[in-house]
């Protein structure tokens, strides 16, 4: 039997207890039996939920109760998240390590292992944001549910790079150190930290039109920026080295990534748009202009750190191009009047294939990497 106390442990060992004891437990009196107190029946009676009444935020429906939907499209994004279940083991390594140690270049480890030190220390914070400062202000269960999955998600990428490190056999505290001793690293882990730590609060007043403008201006940072920009265009370096056939497993892992992440930002910006028609809010286009220019900044001074050297077939400037194209795009999706980047094009036409790729394999040989069976991914 479970040993509810500590379930990791083995089931007690009850072998040697005395019959005459187990006997007397069985048989001991009802009179001795602790009564539970009377539950106090409640009759008052609540309205049904109208759908129409919910609100992203500040609603005052039961946050208690899913259906009817009013936003069923944050119901379809759980649904379909679900069948992307994927863990890091199952995908091969074993050519990882090989090309890593014997085929590698000075300056493609320098990528590789940069890479991964941004990325463990970002998917934590991505995890504690959505979870900590942005599910417990949405009033519409539908947008929590998939949001709990998304912070399940976060947790599962963490490990996925931890599964990469510690299978390349990385030095752990130096490639997680690294955020905080290289200041590039640092600068853009530095920026995040400073635009959602305004959010991570319980007491926010939402019905305040600063504080309402403060968080979603937070929420459109965190899904366009972080994760529609930093995450879409960060693992590109990784998939350049799978290009010409390396690195192949871990680039894979980032494929995994790259889809859920897709669907995450392709929702934060869904709800932000929610959230601006429903206040009836405007952004202030001097703090989407500020936003834009800092993560832009951050973004060339990492991308000059870890491409100090280009390898071959990347480069700096194509990694800052791509980012400024995608920044466009994210731009565009939002509904904001201005391009961040007029006139960027793209420098990597690949990297989109990367997140809609169907790929299929030898059943006996591998697992299916197509995950996604509804079909390619949209942002829409």
């Amino acid at each position: 039997m479970l040993n509810w106390d500590d379930p990791l442990n083995k089931p007690a060992d009850t072998s040697s207890v005395e019959p005459a004891v187990m006997e007397q437990a069985l048989n001991k009196p009802a009179s001795e039996v602790t009564k539970k107190p009377d539950l106090k029946v409640v009759t008052n009676k609540l309205d049904p939920v109208n759908p129409d009444d919910k609100r992203v935020i500040n609603g005052h429906t039961d946050i208690n109760q899913l259906a009817p939907f009013k936003y069923p499209w944050a119901w379809n994004f759980f649904l379909n998240a679900n069948k992307n279940h994927w863990t890091p083991l199952d995908i091969n390594m074993a050519q990882d390590v090989t090309d890593y140690r014997h085929k590698l270049t000075l300056e493609e480890k320098h990528v590789y292992e940069n890479v991964l030190s941004y990325l463990t220390t970002s998917d934590i914070l991505a995890m504690r944001n959505i979870g900590l400062a942005v599910m417990e202000k949405m009033s519409a269960p539908e947008l929590q549910i998939y949001q709990a999955r998304q912070v399940y998600e976060e947790s599962l990428h963490t490990w996925t790079y931890q599964h990469c490190i510690e299978t390349i056999g990385l030095d752990q505290s130096e490639i997680y150190n690294r955020y905080r001793v290289v200041p590039e690293i640092h600068q853009k882990i530095a920026v995040a930290n400073n635009r959602l730590n305004s959010v991570l609060r319980s007491d926010i007043d939402l019905t305040d039109p600063d504080e309402l403008h403060n968080f979603a201006i937070s929420y459109l940072f965190f899904a366009a920026i972080f994760e529609g920009c930093w995450f879409y265009n960060g693992f590109s370096p990784i998939f350049a080295l799978q290009r010409r056939g390396l690195m192949k497993g871990t680039a894979e892992q980032l494929q995994y990534i790259m889809r859920d992440e897709v669907m995450h930002a392709a929702f934060g910006i869904r709800v932000v748009k929610q959230i601006l028609q429903e206040e009836n809010l405007t952004l202030d286009p001097k703090a989407i202009r500020e936003m834009w220019d800092e993560a832009h900044e951050a973004e060339k001074a990492y991308t000059n750190y870890i491409l100090r050297d280009p390898i071959l077939g990347y480069s700096a400037d194509m990694h800052i191009g791509q980012f400024q194209y995608i920044a466009n795009r994210r731009a565009n999706q939002v509904g904001l009047e201005e391009e961040p980047f007029p006139g960027a094009e793209s420098t990597l036409p690949w990297l989109d294939e990367q997140a809609n790729l169907r790929k299929e394999k030898n059943f006996f040989e591998t697992r299916v990497t197509e995950y996604q069976t509804g079909g390619a991914l949209s942002w829409d």
